[in-house]
């Protein structure tokens, strides 16, 4: 199995930078947005004050979202390679041995996968993301289900993802 990494594209890691940057840059325009409801009186019934400090609470979820992601990013470009179940892949597979019971989606983060609003998106480190890494077309895999019940999935299809 390849290691934990979270899969971007260079365009999606400059779109992510951006993001950050920008969340980054708007910290002054929330604070001051925060002092001046506060200056209007009463905290316990202002909503604005509470609608503002919601936002920034939200908004500093996503900056240090976006800082873990982009520091355990790895940047590369889509594999070329066919036939081969990797980050940056779309997958046919089928389940349980039913041919007739197929799926295709990207393998990647969700953050990869926004710009894709046809394909559904499993994470590598998901339980059938991870499961699929590595197979080559035809072998069958298997994971666990939340519900502790084990499925197995074959892979039909393998080729590099193009936004």
């Amino acid at each position: 199995m390849t290691e934990n990494v979270t899969w971007l594209t260079p365009e999606s890691h400059e779109r992510l930078t951006s993001e950050l940057a920008a969340l980054i840059a708007n910290r002054p325009v929330i604070a001051a947005e925060i002092n001046e409801r506060r200056e209007e009186g009463d905290l316990k019934e202002n909503g604005g004050y509470h609608a503002a400090r919601e936002e920034q609470g939200q908004q500093e979820a996503r900056i240090r979202q976006l800082q873990e992601l982009l520091n355990n990013a790895k940047v590369g470009v889509a594999p070329s390679q066919s036939g081969i179940a990797l980050p940056g892949s779309v997958v046919k597979v089928y389940y349980d041995g039913d041919e007739s019971d197929t799926e295709t989606f990207l393998i990647a983060t969700r953050e990869e996968g926004l710009g894709s609003t046809d394909l559904e998106t499993y994470s590598p480190n998901s339980p059938l993301g991870g499961a699929l890494i590595d197979a080559k077309v035809g072998e069958t895999r298997q994971y666990t289900l939340p519900n502790g019940n084990v499925m197995k999935v074959t892979l039909v299809s393998a080729e590099p993802y193009h936004s």
